[in-house]
């Protein structure tokens, strides 16, 4: 896996040869984490969305800086459960489905089942404020059954034409636009900071107003929901079908940790945006998230000046796009693989994985059509339904949690790529913390 040279060469001495041998090892593993590189990217442009774009603006809007260190509790306590899919990707050469399966199959019931009761919510929800924002943007009246299969059509044409390839390449060029431009406009309201509070939550002044049922919202997507670390899992499998190269351990780990750090700033920036730019001016979130996105720009307009609307309308735009392609890749992706799995099993299964595909484009279509349905007759209890949605996703954390640490320290994967025992104490730790919070919540609606 790794070039690395052994201690007792390091201990004897190197000479001219061992010391050249062991910088064109050095640039050969850069180049070869070039060809593996972008994985973690599309797992981070899934997380960043309405996690980021509302709920960490809202936090900021509605608490100035109090709700930051539930941000960054979040993104701490979730870490080990997401790394685990690429992990377990590069290390075992099969999806975290195969793992789930390896526990029994209940397993993998489990985990389709929570994606069954959330994918059509969480699509319509993404897609139904990328469809706003376009519309509004291109100044069509549309209803939003017209837009919103417009927008899917559009990420359904770019999956088929250019398949993973084309995600990839389209999630690296969107994403550097989403970070220049949503780290130019934090950094330029900053200094307005010093206006908003710092206490942490609940004792800030004017934080009363946050429930605890939108904290757990808060945390239950930040920065995504755990079941996406299966996503993860499969679109490193991809990258290396795609590239012809197989990722190590090290480098889908690194690959990973990149989008994860750039995940965890897109949400302070956001977070940022509403301390800095709603809090302190007293205005308060619109009740629609979609309609909020718009908000944003004009408080923007207002604040900084007509220069500043296009920035922080791209950061609008790339945010939710990006969000919306990978979470149509995502989610056929992973329901597909499901299936297969459960009907074949795992002999079977690895020996058609490349050549199956036919599951994928029926679950993308078929929740596409749902979609569109749901804009069409549902579209008004969609708050409701997202509502259940993240809650849904906190109260399952634990389990699914669990499930990845189990696959990833299973016997089949070899000892020394599975998690030390300090990650794994870590991990207890978050799962006990998750687990005790979902009680908690449960506890308050009996009570």
């Amino acid at each position: 896996m790794s070039e690395a040279v052994p201690n007792h060469c390091l201990a004897s001495g190197e000479d001219a040869r061992t010391a050249r041998t062991r910088r064109a090892d050095r640039v050969f593993r850069w180049s070869r984490f070039r060809s593996t590189f972008g994985p973690g990217l599309l797992w981070a442009a899934s997380a960043i969305g309405v996690s980021h774009l509302v709920q960490s603006t809202r936090a900021g809007a509605d608490g100035g800086f109090s709700l930051v260190w539930i941000v960054l509790l979040a993104l701490a306590l979730k870490y080990p459960f997401f790394e685990y899919g690429p992990r377990y990707a590069a290390a075992a050469g099969e999806s975290l489905v195969e793992g789930y399966l390896r526990l029994g199959r209940w397993a993998v019931w489990t985990y389709l089942l929570i994606t069954l009761s959330t994918a059509l919510i969480i699509q319509s929800a993404v897609t139904l404020f990328t469809a706003f924002v376009f519309a509004r943007v291109l100044g069509v009246e549309w209803s939003m059954a017209v837009m919103g299969a417009v927008v899917l059509t559009g990420c359904g044409l770019l999956l088929w034409i250019g398949r993973f390839r084309a995600l990839d390449l389209t999630i690296k060029l969107v994403l550097l636009a989403l970070a220049i431009c949503t780290l130019l406009a934090a950094a330029i309201t900053l200094p307005r900071g010093t206006e908003a509070v710092f206490t942490p939550w609940p004792l800030a002044e004017g934080s009363e107003a946050i429930g605890f049922v939108f904290v757990l919202a808060l945390a239950g997507w930040m920065p995504s929901a755990i079941d996406i670390s299966v996503w993860s899992s499969l679109w490193t499998l991809a990258k290396d079908r795609a590239s012809g190269v197989r990722a190590t351990v090290g480098e889908a780990l690194l690959d990973f940790r990149i989008g994860y750090g750039g995940t965890a700033l897109i949400a302070l920036a956001f977070l940022t945006l509403g301390a800095t730019v709603m809090h302190v001016s007293d205005q308060r979130f619109s009740p629609e998230g979609a309609a909020f996105s718009l908000q944003l720009v004009d408080l923007y307009a207002q604040s900084l000046g007509g220069w500043s609307r296009p920035v922080i309308l791209v950061a609008v735009l790339t945010t939710m796009f990006s969000t919306t392609l990978t979470v149509m890749d995502g989610f056929p992706r992973a329901i597909a693989r499901s299936f297969r799995v459960l009907r074949v099993g795992l002999e079977e299964e690895a020996a058609t994985r490349e050549q199956a595909g036919a599951g994928y484009w029926v679950s993308l279509v078929v929740l596409a059509l749902l979609t569109v349905g749901v804009f069409r007759f549902f579209v008004g209890n969609l708050t409701t339904m997202v509502d259940f949605a993240t809650v849904m996703s906190f109260l399952t954390a634990p389990v699914l949690g669990y499930l990845n640490l189990r696959a990833v320290t299973a016997s089949h994967v070899p000892r020394e790529l599975q998690p030390g025992r300090g990650l794994r104490i870590y991990s207890w730790l978050g799962l006990i913390l998750l687990g005790g919070a979902g009680l908690a919540f449960l506890a308050t609606l009996i009570l």
